[in-house]
């Protein structure tokens, strides 16, 4: 006897098999893998970014100095064949901070998004599935937190908590998790209402097994996309951070504390503060660009 799991396309119909046509998603997944590469946005930002990603990686093969250690007698150059950006006040080599920065920056932005984003869809979709009192506590938790600006309550948690990596990832945790809620309730507000969700319900499927098997992989989509423009907003926020002192403690290398280290001397050497402040540009926009690629390539109906 011949076994058929649930996603095959075949019906017994007066004992023959007949095959049915593709669900409409299998089309969709379908069309999105032939097409991923025709979306110039999306191959924009991830050359940018993957370039930007090998190169922090690759830092202690693409530079040649330690990033933290001073030299007194090579302080304030301009760029040679030995420094490439220059050296800072303390005689640290431009080039070498910037890289290391990148790997700072980017490792920490990373891992932060990933906090509130397993927060926010876990909140979210237990608010959008079981409504009623859970969503009514989830949703005024949401209110409290939106009330309060982005950076305010950021920088307001992160002084209490002290500098550091763990009160960056605890304070955008609490701040950030919010819109991933928002996004995945509205998305199962909408999706569990599917024919194929009141089927699994009449089956006696678990609702965590509803959520996680057959609701989640249909309404995240939103929550990763919006995921790649958050990226740019937690290391524009690790950035501020460390502009004001709050952010990774010095010595270590990191964008917001270099352009703080170097606005003393802007008039003169410009580019300590120009540097840093341009890749952090680069990187907003290749991470941007990857999101509207994503955006077009999920988008429903999109062929």
């Amino acid at each position: 006897m011949t076994a058929f799991g649930a996603g095959e396309n075949f019906a017994p119909t007066g004992g023959a098999l007949v095959e049915l046509a593709p669900r409409p998603t299998d089309r969709g997944v379908q069309a999105r893998r032939a097409t991923w590469f025709r979306q110039p946005a999306l191959i924009a930002g991830l050359t940018i970014t993957v370039i930007i990603v090998v190169a922090a990686i690759a830092a202690p093969l693409i530079t040649f100095y330690n990033p933290i250690t001073q030299n007194l007698n090579a302080s304030l150059q301009g760029p040679s064949a030995l420094h490439w950006l220059g050296t800072d006040q303390l005689g640290r080599d431009t080039w070498t901070r910037l890289v290391y920065g990148a790997r700072v920056d980017l490792r920490v932005g990373f891992i932060a998004v990933l906090f509130p984003f397993c927060l926010g869809i876990v909140l979210g979709s237990l608010a959008g599935y079981f409504g009623g009192w859970v969503d009514l506590i989830i949703m005024r938790l949401v209110d409290v937190v939106v009330a309060f600006p982005f950076y305010v309550l950021l920088i307001a948690l992160v002084f209490v908590l002290g500098p550091g990596e763990r009160s960056i990832y605890i304070a955008i945790t609490v701040v950030g998790w919010v819109s991933y809620a928002r996004i995945v309730r509205a998305e199962i507000l909408v999706a569990k209402r599917q024919e194929y969700v009141l089927a699994a319900q009449s089956g006696g499927l678990s609702n965590l097994r509803i959520m996680g098997r057959h609701l989640l992989p249909n309404v995240i989509s939103q929550a990763i996309v919006y995921a790649m423009s958050d990226i740019v907003q937690d290391i524009l926020a690790i950035v501020t951070l460390g502009y004001f002192g709050l952010g990774i403690p010095p010595p270590t290398a990191e964008w917001g504390s270099m352009i703080n280290e170097g606005q003393n001397f802007l008039s003169t050497h410009w580019e300590l503060v120009i540097i840093p402040g341009f890749a952090v540009v680069i990187v907003g926009l290749g991470l941007s660009l990857i999101g509207d690629g994503l955006a077009d390539l999920l988008r429903p109906g999109q062929s």
